[in-house]
């Protein structure tokens, strides 16, 4: 369970929008509210941070197809066909739509009966994702985060359409952060679930502890990018610490 710490650590960012948890459950989850609408996997976590509510969705409430790449569905033949790619001018043919289907991750079939949604400041379980919304600024640190301690290198997998496999199986899967921009993605942008440039972050249980951790530990405010005299005097000595050991070291100051 989260503890309060890391709940306080991810609202410290001041993020517009609150990270959200997820949980994938085969059963329905006790003492929680069954989501009371239809909507698209995107749009019930982005419900979860407006109502600042906890709830839980399973497959009958999903339009949209969060609950095929959730193993709740089969691919529908037609959707993997590629055609609706086409139809909607995102692809040329239906084979590069097509291919989509073969290279995206999902969840074992049947595994994933109930998805529970909450606030991150209401968790009161063992998250499985955590979704952030971020700009570039608040980006920058959560990702840091996720490479202060390990060294893992960044990446961003994502596809025009489909963007709910990249975020919500495709770490859950791998174990890897994985982050899409707002507004390149063709359902989210057509539903106006998030506004345009935002960093969509998805950080999955594999990783959680070693942000958290690296969320209390780490500089936020890096000394390099501070205007105040003493922070310039500090990084002025250390700079000149590396050109006396090392003098072919060249750096602008």
């Amino acid at each position: 369970m989260l503890s309060q710490k890391a709940k306080d650590l991810f609202l410290k960012i001041g993020m517009e929008f609150e990270p959200v948890a997820i949980k994938y459950m085969y059963y329905q989850p006790d003492g929680v509210e069954h989501i009371d609408e239809e909507l698209s996997f995107c749009q019930f976590v982005k419900k979860a941070q407006v109502e600042h509510r906890q709830f839980f969705t399973t497959k009958d409430d999903d339009n949209c197809f969060g609950k095929m790449v959730l193993g709740m569905i089969p691919k529908p033949p037609f959707a993997a066909s590629g055609q609706a790619g086409v139809d909607f001018g995102v692809f040329k043919t239906q084979a590069p739509n097509a291919r989509l289907y073969l290279e995206m991750k999902t969840l074992t079939p049947g595994a994933c009966n109930f998805v529970l949604f909450s606030p991150i400041s209401l968790c009161d379980f063992d998250p499985d994702l955590v979704i952030c919304v971020a700009t570039a600024e608040q980006g920058d640190i959560l990702m840091r985060a996720t490479s202060y301690i390990s060294g893992d290198f960044w990446e961003s997998k994502a596809s025009s359409v489909l963007a709910c496999s990249w975020l919500y199986s495709y770490p859950y899967v791998t174990g890897k952060v994985n982050f899409v921009i707002t507004g390149l993605g063709h359902g989210m942008r057509r539903r106006k679930v998030y506004p345009a440039g935002r960093m969509l972050i998805s950080i999955p249980y594999q990783k959680l502890n070693e942000v958290i951790q690296a969320l209390d530990e780490m500089p936020w405010n890096l000394i390099a990018m501070q205007e105040d005299e003493e922070s310039k005097a500090e990084l002025k000595r250390r700079m000149d610490a590396w050109q006396k050991m090392s003098p072919d070291f060249i750096l602008k100051k």
